[in-house]
């Protein structure tokens, strides 16, 4: 039986009520950042301007091109940006906002609130730690992870993306995933490529592994498949990356869902991901998945119900007999397709849009008992 993420249930008969103004938190968004947080914080926030909402998203990165929500511009210079960029936050005034929906980075705002702080844990960077490379950058994710912590305590309320992020976090209870559009991802079958495509959605460099993948394209897949074709969308992929890798570098939506649709199979082998939005995206479009079984693959594919878990030293082999094997692709898409559909954009939004006012209520009511005391 597959299972559905646990998130905070909307309402079933919504009822049009006073749009808010919110302020989204998020060092990140893709105007200048490849992080999965900065996409899906563009995304709510596009979703809730959509639906009557005023939002201003407050940000290191500039703002999105074409966005139709607000930007605030927090400008840092020098190193440890990451943390800076949390003090600056604190010395803003947040008072015209009903809502603080912070992505990160909201750790020193205690007592510099609004009447709602709804704090997201996109995952975890104390379990990021223990598979990055590096001292330096193990450090910084510890300390990013104690971060993370404050942050949990600060907030009125704290959700994660996925129930395995809640190891570091057992006091957080409530599960919000994140969400795609599922309009606009979507299944073409008469888009697909004439020819095998792998499709991965990363770093070349990094947890993400776009190298180890590259590598056992070349050993494990060509050789069954000369005409087949890696595309790598990704920043970072040296330009000899190897026969049949093409690297489509940065692209735009509508150029992602194109990649998605005419590809065969999609393949993201991280150590870690605490979600995983390209899983869903792929999902989404009638893609098999094939992935690592990281703490988000394992999440978003109801335990390898609905994709291909393995192992990261047998990616290459089980790329090679999936596109091999037309019956086991169809079965992992249909699979895919439906498991999809427990994380569509508008879902989540709803979720959250009920949290914004339950958590409204809940601080009016302890700020009346404390007057009444």
């Amino acid at each position: 039986m597959t299972s559905t993420p646990p998130t905070t249930a909307p309402t079933r008969d919504r009822v049009p009520s006073r749009p808010l103004r919110i302020a989204m938190i998020s060092y990140y968004l893709p105007s200048a950042s490849k992080q999965g947080v900065g996409y899906q914080v563009h995304e709510l926030a596009t979703e809730l301007v959509r639906r009557g909402h005023h939002v201003d998203v407050i940000s290191e990165c500039p703002p999105v091109a074409g966005a139709t929500y607000g930007h605030r511009h927090v400008e840092l210079n020098g190193s440890l940006r990451t943390f800076r960029f949390a003090t600056a936050v604190r010395r803003l005034d947040l008072s015209g906002y009903a809502v603080v929906h912070a992505h990160g980075d909201d750790y020193w705002m205690w007592r510099h609130r609004t009447d709602r702080h709804v704090r997201t844990l996109h995952g975890s960077c104390f379990e990021e730690a223990r598979r990055i490379r590096g001292l330096k950058e193990r450090t910084r994710m510890v300390l990013l992870g104690l971060s993370e912590v404050l942050a949990s305590v600060v907030a009125d309320h704290t959700v994660v993306v996925s129930p395995g992020t809640r190891r570091w976090y057992p006091w957080v209870h409530d599960v919000v995933p994140n969400g795609v559009d599922l309009h606009r991802f979507r299944p073409a079958p008469d888009e697909r490529s004439p020819y095998p495509v792998v499709l991965f959605v990363g770093t070349w460099r990094g947890r993400k592994n776009g190298a180890e993948l590259a590598r056992q394209f070349v050993e494990h897949v060509r050789p069954r498949h000369p005409d087949a074709e890696l595309w790598m969308v990704s920043r970072d992929v040296p330009d000899d990356a190897g026969p049949g890798i093409r690297v489509l570098g940065a692209v735009d939506d509508d150029e992602l869902a194109e990649a998605y649709r005419r590809a065969w199979v999609f393949c993201l082998p991280s150590d870690y991901e605490g979600f995983g939005l390209p899983y869903v995206e792929a999902m989404a479009s009638g893609l098999p998945v094939v992935a690592t079984p990281n703490v988000g693959a394992r999440y978003v594919s109801d335990e390898g119900r609905a994709a291909l878990l393995t192992p990261l030293d047998d990616v290459g082999p089980a790329l090679t007999d999936l596109l091999t094997d037309g019956g086991r692709r169809a079965v992992l898409a249909s699979a895919g397709a439906v498991r999809a559909q427990e994380f569509s954009l508008s879902h989540v939004v709803d979720t959250y849009e009920d949290l914004y006012r339950r958590t409204r209520r809940s601080s009016s009511r302890s700020t009346t008992a404390g007057r009444t005391r």
